[in-house]
């Protein structure tokens, strides 16, 4: 399929492109055609086409005719006061265009040839497009098979159109769309299309070119409108797939620190591990996480840092044996068991800074000499 295409040819320039090098050519209405670097169907392009001399159409020769058109064909046989939609029939496939009565009548004496530097196409990917511009890698303009037709209008107005005719993609062609115009590659070509009487040999023109000098490449998506014009449709943009690349990078990389947290495997390549490497420096360190910003870095190895494991001042606790003679000796006495305060690890423990009232301490303390304590002793006298 060909939809938009870049024609900003000047006007001396169009019958040289097609392969007319001699002879007078008579123009008509070029006054309308606007060079554009973004041709829709609607738009006035240029054409060439052969028409013979005489009122009869028999003998007396051919000549060359300069022809404005608009692009996309209303068949002659359109109501008068139907709108016209150029988007409609703006190509004609070159498979059916033999059988198809909009195409079948035109073969015979209406064939033309359209001149442009080049053509878009979009690339789908899910929904979203992306347009390439597809042109001759030495600059020489693209010549297409194209068919016209004449239409007269409610006001009485005959509108001339056009039809680019298309075939099946080349080898090369094939991932980016289906459908190719049908490009004649080479003077001989041209003057077949355009000067043939029958519809005989037509097959061998309405075939992929498989030229290798074709090359395309990436273009805005904003081409896309029909008011966007000027050399920012052809200008080569970088795809965004170098990005994406950097993105899966970040997050498939495995992050220092993170092992602490967490003993998952994290996902990635077969050369990343969950364990510390035996050899290494840091500098090699630094080189396999060359992805990962300096400052988030730093921020993360502060981050694990104030975070020990286990307080410094902190030991281990002794034996049962250590611990009874420890008891012993900072036992406080009876008569300053109402002064007792926490010890300073009860302190930091998770009781944080309750503290037990001086008559709950008395009452919670035993000696070995005391007898089961009753009610009467707490309403003693004191002493």
């Amino acid at each position: 399929m060909c939809g938009r295409a870049r024609c900003s040819l000047r006007v001396d320039d169009i019958p040289r492109a097609c392969g007319v090098n001699h002879g007078p050519i008579r123009t008509v209405q070029i006054d309308r055609y606007r060079p554009s670097y973004n041709v829709s169907p609607g738009f006035y392009v240029p054409v060439i086409h052969r028409e013979h001399q005489g009122n009869d159409g028999g003998g007396g020769g051919q000549e060359t005719v300069l022809h404005c058109m608009k692009w996309g064909l209303i068949p002659s046989f359109t109501k008068k006061t139907e709108k016209p939609d150029h988007y409609r029939m703006f190509n004609a496939r070159s498979e059916s265009i033999s059988e198809k009565a909009s195409f079948r009548r035109l073969l015979p004496k209406n064939r033309c040839v359209v001149a442009v530097e080049g053509f878009y196409e979009w690339k789908k990917d899910g929904s979203k497009k992306q347009p390439y511009y597809i042109h001759l890698k030495d600059g020489r303009p693209l010549v297409f098979a194209a068919l016209y037709d004449s239409w007269k209008n409610s006001e009485g107005e005959v509108v001339y159109t056009f039809t680019i005719v298309t075939t099946s993609c080349s080898s090369a062609f094939q991932w980016l769309h289906d459908r190719m115009p049908v490009i004649l590659g080479d003077k001989s070509s041209i003057d077949a299309w355009l000067n043939g009487s029958t519809t005989s040999g037509f097959d061998t023109l309405l075939k992929p070119f498989e030229n290798p000098d074709l090359v395309w490449y990436p273009v805005t998506p904003a081409m896309g409108k029909a008011s966007f014009d000027g050399p920012e449709c052809i200008k080569e943009i970088p795809l965004k797939t170098e990005e994406n690349n950097l993105i899966s990078k970040f997050f498939s990389k495995k992050i220092p620190g993170n092992e602490k947290e967490t003993n998952e495997p994290i996902k990635g390549s077969p050369k990343e591990s969950n364990h510390p490497e035996p050899s290494g420096s840091l500098k090699a360190e630094q080189e396999e996480n060359v992805d990962l910003p300096s400052d988030s870095e730093e921020k993360r190895s502060k981050k694990f840092d104030s975070f020990p494991l286990r307080p410094e001042g902190d030991k281990k606790c002794g034996i049962k044996r250590d611990y009874e003679e420890l008891e012993s000796e900072t036992k406080p006495s009876p008569d300053k068991i109402g002064k007792l305060e926490l010890s300073p690890r009860k302190k930091n423990s998770n009781i944080g800074k309750l503290e037990m009232s001086p008559l709950k301490k008395k009452s919670n303390i035993k000696t070995a000499g005391d007898k089961q304590s009753t009610l009467l002793s707490y309403f003693g006298k004191k002493p």
